[in-house]
C-alpha cells in the first residue's frame, strides 16, 4: 500500500488535509520524522498562518533537508496554501529566507477599490498548464476556496499551472514542476473540485511503484 506523509510542523491544517486525503482514498500518516518522510511514497506539506513562524518551525524540527530530498527523489509532493509559499525564496510577509526550491517571491496583494484583503472565498481557476496531473478530472470552470493575503510570484512563469483574478490582479494559484505540485487554495475545503484534485494526486501516487523499505 502506498504511504503519504503529511508533514507536521505546528503550522498545518492537519485534520482537514488528512480528512480530504482519506476521502480521496488515501491513508495519510502525520509525521515530523525525517525517516518517515524518506520512506513515504509521497509527501504533503499543508500550512496555515504566517511565513516566518512556518519556516522557523520547519528548521527547528530539521525538516528543511528532508523536504528538499523528498522533492529531489522524484516522489509526488503536494504543497497546500502556506505549504506553497514557503517553497519560495522569500516573502514580503517576513524576513526569514524560504526554502528556495522554487525561485521567486511571495507578495502581498495590492490594495485597490472593490477588493478585499485577505482574499477569502471562492474563485475560478484558469489553467495555464492543463496537462498537470492535478487537473485531470476537473472542468475548465472549476471553483476552489481561498484564504490568503499573500500570493506567490515565481521567477519562471512556466511553473505556473493555474491562475486566478482578484480585482485587476491576476496571480498564480498553483504551480507544477515535474513531481512537485502546490496550490494556494484549500482543496480540502473546495467541495467536488477539491476532492477531484486530491483524488488525482492520490492516483498519481498509487500508480508509482511503492518505495522499498
Amino acid at each position: 500500500m502506498s504511504t503519504i506523509a503529511v508533514i507536521d510542523y505546528d503550522m498545518g491544517n492537519l485534520h482537514s488535509a488528512c480528512k480530504g486525503l482519506e476521502r480521496a482514498g488515501a491513508t495519510p500518516t502525520v509525521t515530523d520524522s525525517a525517516r518517515e518522510i524518506e520512506r513515504a511514497d509521497a509527501v504533503v506539506l499543508p500550512g496555515v498562518g504566517s511565513f516566518d513562524p512556518a519556516v522557523q518551525h520547519l528548521r527547528s524540527r530539521q525538516l528543511e533537508q528532508p523536504i528538499k530530498a523528498a522533492i529531489a527523489s522524484g516522489k509526488p509532493f503536494l504543497g497546500i496554501c502556506l505549504g506553497l509559499q514557503i517553497l519560495f525564496d522569500s516573502s514580503e510577509e517576513g524576513t526569514e529566507p524560504g526554502l528556495g526550491i522554487i525561485p521567486g517571491v511571495v507578495r502581498r496583494f495590492r490594495p485597490e477599490p472593490g477588493i478585499t484583503i485577505p482574499h477569502m472565498g471562492w474563485n475560478q481557476l484558469e489553467f495555464t498548464r492543463p496537462e498537470s496531473p492535478l487537473w485531470r478530472k476537473l472542468s475548465s470552470s472549476s471553483w476552489v476556496y481561498f484564504v490568503h493575503s499573500y500570493y506567490v510570484d515565481p521567477l519562471n512563469a512556466d511553473v505556473t499551472a493555474a491562475t486566478i483574478t482578484h480585482g485587476t490582479q491576476t496571480i498564480t494559484a498553483a504551480i507544477s514542476k515535474d513531481n512537485l505540485m502546490a496550490v494556494q487554495f484549500h482543496p480540502e475545503k473546495s467541495s467536488t473540485a477539491g476532492l477531484d484534485i486530491l483524488s488525482n494526486f492520490v492516483e498519481l501516487v498509487q500508480k508509482r511503484p511503492a518505495i522499498a523499505v
